[in-house]
């Protein structure tokens, strides 16, 4: 079996995670905290090991990027009530590396969370996949992400760009249930509102690669 994101960029794997597996990684990642959109993981080895083969979500990655693919960056997001936030239009454009090394193609540098990213050469961004687990379900009204399909063939959108490039490809919501995993390109648009009905929303991000960087830049991994 393969799996083609060259059209849309997106695509739905409805209860790919059982309810037993979800309460195990629920458990590992814990609660985002109260006063924050979302925390990085990182060093949590039994979540490391859920996250690579033969683990679903794994599986999921390797029909786009071949077996040898690994997980390079986990998030845990949340939204409720009392933390309704929504973030703009953009792409997902850093990476989490080891060390600063200056080569052509990479930078700004920054830190995030105490650790060193970077934004690499858009082909490195092209070769990457990115899956989000559901823990809770994702009605219309309860912020769905927002894609904008094709998105991720654009290249580098800058920001002065992105209505335009909204305007061309369109926007759809993600829906989701409890257990399904989204599975995007991950330089696509994208955006979060607001919830019109708020509810508990937890997300768990993995950005996937299977090749390594170039000029002895290394991925930091999980």
């Amino acid at each position: 079996m393969t799996l083609s994101l060259s059209r849309d960029g997106a695509e739905r794997f409805s209860l790919a995670v059982s309810e037993s597996e979800l309460s195990g990684v629920e458990a590992l990642v814990g609660p985002v905290p109260s006063d924050r959109a979302g925390i990085r993981l990182y060093g949590i080895p039994e979540l490391t090991s859920w996250l690579n083969w033969p683990g679903p979500m794994a599986r999921i990655a390797a029909l786009l990027l071949g077996d040898r693919c690994r997980p390079v960056r986990a998030l845990l997001f949340n939204k409720t009530a009392d933390m309704n936030w929504s973030f703009g239009w953009h792409q997902d454009r850093a990476i989490a590396v080891k060390r600063r090394i200056a080569v052509p193609g990479f930078g700004p540098w920054t830190m995030k969370d105490g650790l060193l990213h970077v934004a690499p050469p858009f082909e490195v961004l092209a070769g990457m996949t990115t899956l989000r687990l559901h823990f809770d379900p994702v009605a219309a009204t309860n912020a769905p992400l927002l894609i904008a399909p094709g998105s991720h063939n654009a290249g580098v959108i800058r920001n002065e760009e992105i209505p335009d490039a909204i305007a061309r490809y369109g926007v759809a919501r993600c829906l989701a249930d409890t257990g399904d995993i989204w599975v995007y390109a991950t330089p696509i648009l994208h955006a979060s509102e607001r919830a019109e009905i708020p509810a508990r929303r937890r997300v768990l991000q993995v950005d996937y690669a299977a090749a390594a960087l170039p000029w002895g830049i290394e991925w930091l991994g999980l």
